[in-house]
């Protein structure tokens, strides 16, 4: 892909990340995956050689960098065969929002270690009566004391077994009224109250999925991020990173299956000249490699708003990136499994799960058709349906 947009930095960045998924690449991915493990072997490398971290502040041993280069990361591994689903939730989203409205001793603590992958955080937004609307969170948080109690439900909650502590998104209980006040409280994983249970997945992927059940999880006052009543402003820190995360992970999958595709394409001959040579071929691979230059263009558009501080002009630009690059993704892929024809839905391959995995940029952390009525209330001034 062209990187003439880039810096020298930054193309250097993505090279160096390329070197190291393809060392890895998708066949670690799925071993780690059928032996019901984790890719700690990837996640500490990348760690260590300070890819982790390249968003977090420096003097707290992160590369003093941005989104820009986190989702260079994100996306090159991805391009590899081998993306890691928790570099969207522990340093893009946790990472982010304590860096900028963290308590010095919130920073300390948690920093450091999540930029050298000692440490990993998970994060719980997600309702199982509220989905994608925010406003009907009912997890609360109420005063006892210095205390906070904290009291609610989560689900889709990414690697929560192996995260040290999940921030949790909830609301204090005088919010009620209707106007939304989320708070963000950082759980230890064995808080006593802090229960999870596992969602069986048809995805195939080492990161598990929870549901949360907090019951009366009692915290220190020091386990709040930020201000009370700061509002959509830190939730917003950290879910506009979130986005263009979820857009690097799908244009990172949809490089490596068109990829596949077009390898495939170049060799395999049925009559005298191989497939890839047919325009019926061609064509549609050469439509899904545009849509992917196209979603990563904006991509690096909502990550440069956002590194500059342009919280309002991210938020648009994240949630166009992340439809874009969701779209994009579920193209590519099923244009590169019908490519492959027969061989596209055998193992061997390793084509037919990315299927189901496609339509994880979709859905998540919020789907299309939510990002649509952003789009058409906050771009275009059209009324609300709801």
């Amino acid at each position: 892909m062209s990187t003439v947009l880039e810096t020298e930095e930054h193309q250097a960045l993505r090279a160096a990340v390329a070197a190291l998924g393809k060392r890895y690449g998708r066949d670690y991915m799925t071993s780690v995956v059928r032996d019901g493990a984790h890719p700690r072997e990837l996640w500490t490398e990348a760690a260590k050689l300070g890819y982790l971290g390249v968003n977090l502040p420096e003097e707290y041993g992160g590369g003093g960098g941005g989104m820009a280069e986190l989702s260079i990361v994100l996306e090159e591994l991805g391009a590899a065969g081998s993306p890691l689903l928790m570099m969207v939730v522990s340093p893009a989203i946790c990472g982010t929002v304590i860096a900028r409205f963290g308590t010095e001793a919130q920073k300390q603590q948690w920093l450091p270690g999540l930029a050298d992958g000692s440490l990993t955080m998970a994060f719980g937004i997600t309702e199982p009566d509220a989905g994608s609307n925010s406003h009907r969170i009912t997890t609360t948080a109420r005063k006892d004391g210095e205390d906070w109690l904290l009291t609610g439900r989560k689900v889709f909650v990414s690697g929560v077994d192996i995260a040290d502590a999940t921030l949790i998104v909830g609301r204090t209980e005088d919010a009620r009224s209707g106007r939304l006040k989320p708070c963000l409280f950082i759980v230890p994983r064995d808080a006593p109250g802090f229960g999870r249970s596992q969602i069986d997945m048809e995805l195939q992927a080492p990161e598990k999925q929870f549901e949360l059940v907090l019951d009366d999880v009692r915290l220190p006052a020091d386990a709040l991020v930020g201000d009370e009543d700061a509002g959509l402003l830190q939730l917003f820190a950290g879910l506009n990173p979130e986005r263009v995360m979820t857009a690097a992970f799908g244009i990172g999958m949809g490089r490596y299956a068109l990829a596949r595709a077009v390898d495939y394409a170049k060799t395999r001959q049925v009559w005298k000249d191989p497939i890839g040579s047919h325009q019926a071929i061609a064509h549609p691979l050469a439509q899904a490699h545009i849509e992917l230059e196209l979603a990563r263009l904006m991509m690096q558009k909502a990550a440069r708003l956002y590194d500059d501080g342009d919280d309002i002009g991210a938020g648009e630009a994240a949630n166009m990136a992340k439809y874009a690059a969701g779209e994009a993704c579920v193209k590519a892929v099923d244009q590169a499994v019908h490519t492959l024809g027969g061989n596209g839905l055998t193992r061997e391959y390793g084509l037919a799960s990315l299927i189901t995995a496609a339509r994880v940029a979709r859905i998540a952390p919020v789907s299309r058709e939510m990002i649509l009525n952003y789009v058409s209330h906050q771009s275009l001034g059209l009324p609300k349906s709801y």
